[in-house]
């Protein structure tokens, strides 16, 4: 006969697991002996070690009792059913793993390798990092609403980049975007090329977003006052200099004032 430590040690479980399954009823417990100690036999340490293969196998103790007492035909149903729940929670861990993992691509988990590239060259050119979180964020709702466009659109956005123009605006941006000042000698500059560069893509029919029906392009100038404030005052500049807007750009037919 054993008492409850010794039957823990040789099932492999500890002394507060052999308590808990008597108080589930997984695992009856045996009356006391005249010096008070619970004693227990050969059937005692069976049915453990049955509820310890069960329950390290992914068994939830709910389940162990009715399949320790069931026929080998309702056995093997059962154990077919908890094989398909792991195989199903296998699945899931592993999506998970992969989801985690890809936590440490930085901007390849939302966005395209052509868009990674992209923020790449901003930095290279001197952008600062919230300039090219704030870009990101950007093709973030941009790469969700049109997906398939991204590869279509990277190719002259990256040549535009070579422009000194546009390399002048982003570091201006950045300077904006980096200090706590109004900075309206740099908000005058940036409306000045941003107005210049829109002229050149009319002229040219190059205008990025020409969908007018769709809400993107509010949502994007919405993203822009949202991440800095004073991208307010610089689409006022704009409308001064005869543009609205800088996503869905549009020539003002007369401009303010």
């Amino acid at each position: 006969m054993l008492t409850i430590g010794q039957l823990a040690a040789y099932a492999g479980v500890t002394v507060r697991a052999v308590r808990h399954y008597h108080q589930i009823g997984l695992l009856p417990e045996p009356e006391r002996d005249a010096s008070r100690y619970r004693r227990y036999g050969a059937t005692a340490v069976v049915s453990l070690i049955k509820i310890r293969t069960l329950a390290n196998a992914g068994v939830p103790l709910s389940q162990i009792g009715q399949m320790l007492e069931a026929d080998a035909s309702t056995f093997a149903e059962a154990v077919q059913r908890i094989d398909s729940h792991l195989r199903d929670e296998i699945e899931r861990l592993e999506s998970s793993r992969k989801q985690i993992a890809q936590l440490t691509a930085g901007d390849s988990l939302t966005l395209s390798p052509q868009v990674v590239s992209y923020l790449d060259r901003l930095r290279a050119i001197g952008a600062s990092k919230r300039m090219v979180e704030a870009e990101r964020d950007g093709w973030i709702l941009v790469a969700a609403r049109w997906p398939d466009r991204i590869i279509e659109w990277m190719p002259a956005k990256l040549a535009q980049l070579d422009d000194p123009q546009v390399v002048r605006l982003y570091r201006v941006l950045s300077e904006i975007f980096d200090s706590d000042a109004g900075e309206d000698a740099l908000l005058e500059e940036a409306a000045d090329i941003m107005a210049a560069l829109v002229e050149q893509a009319y002229s040219s029919g190059d205008v990025l977003v020409d969908e007018a029906q769709d809400d993107l392009p509010d949502l994007l100038d919405a993203l822009a006052v949202e991440t800095d404030p004073r991208a307010e005052r610089l689409r006022n500049l704009m409308r001064e200099r005869g543009w609205s807007g800088w996503t869905r750009v549009e020539r003002l037919a007369k401009p303010p004032g």
